[in-house]
């Protein structure tokens, strides 16, 4: 039995940033697995992913109470969130940037997954608890230069989970973040820009342990916070990027 087994998570954007690895580490743990994914309005998409994924279940909702409202019909109830909410990492020096893109990336980044961790809430408080996990990133640990809206958005993210970690600790639901950096992914490292020799060997540079960060890395811890075993750990914000955030 996996440390998942029985349990009913709901993984979203499952098609970009940790998603997909996150279905996988939960669906190897025994979860029950709500991949959610607006691409899978086309029924083509989402037989694709459900395939290529035995055992998760493709949803498209992206309004947050109709999405947990058909998880709790179908399943019951919900015991885990990955709130996988990303955004392009628009290169922009300060007096250049576009005020647009920013609040854009607020939207994204911050507005819609405290919405949707709202509507999860309301279920976890009448099951008594859950799991929240939201798929961050560790530059806000540093800062990167020309990249401030980005940043900015993910910071505001960490920032959630800390005071919403506080909030819901006396219910039983623990809300904590991964934060990755420097991990293979296509959506943020093209395999154009990987396959360059120079280019590759420049962002290796920065990572004190001299390699890329691979998705399972990251989804693994995803799916412990998830599990029984991590009920003590709420608040914390886990950067999963080879050294460069310490």
């Amino acid at each position: 039995m996996g440390n998942l087994t029985d349990k009913i998570v709901l993984v979203t954007h499952v098609t970009e940033f940790v998603g997909a690895a996150a279905v996988e580490s939960c669906l190897e743990e025994g979860a029950t697995v709500l991949a959610q994914d607006p691409s899978f309005a086309d029924m083509a998409a989402r037989h694709t992913f459900e395939q290529a994924y035995r055992g998760a279940i493709g949803l498209h909702d992206e309004d947050p109470d109709r999405l947990i409202g058909s998880i709790v019909s179908a399943q019951g109830r919900l015991d885990g969130l990955v709130a996988n909410d990303g955004f392009p990492a628009i290169r922009a020096k300060v007096e250049d940037a576009d005020p647009q893109d920013m609040r854009d990336g607020l939207e994204a980044m911050v507005v819609q997954p405290f919405r949707l961790i709202g509507a999860a809430v309301r279920q976890m408080k009448k099951q008594g608890g859950g799991r929240v996990v939201v798929a961050s990133s560790a530059v806000p640990f540093r800062g990167l230069s020309n990249y401030g809206m980005y940043v900015t958005g993910r910071g505001a993210q960490n920032a959630m989970v800390l005071s919403l970690a506080r909030e819901l600790a006396g219910q039983a639901i623990s809300v904590n973040a991964v934060a990755p950096n420097f991990v293979e992914n296509p959506s943020y490292f093209s395999e154009a820009l990987l396959s360059d020799d120079a280019a590759r060997n420049k962002i290796l540079s920065q990572i004190p342990m001299g390699r890329f960060g691979k998705g399972r890395e990251v989804s693994d811890l995803i799916a412990f916070l998830l599990s029984d075993k991590a009920g003590f750990i709420t608040g914390t914000v886990v950067p999963v990027a080879g050294g460069w955030a310490s």
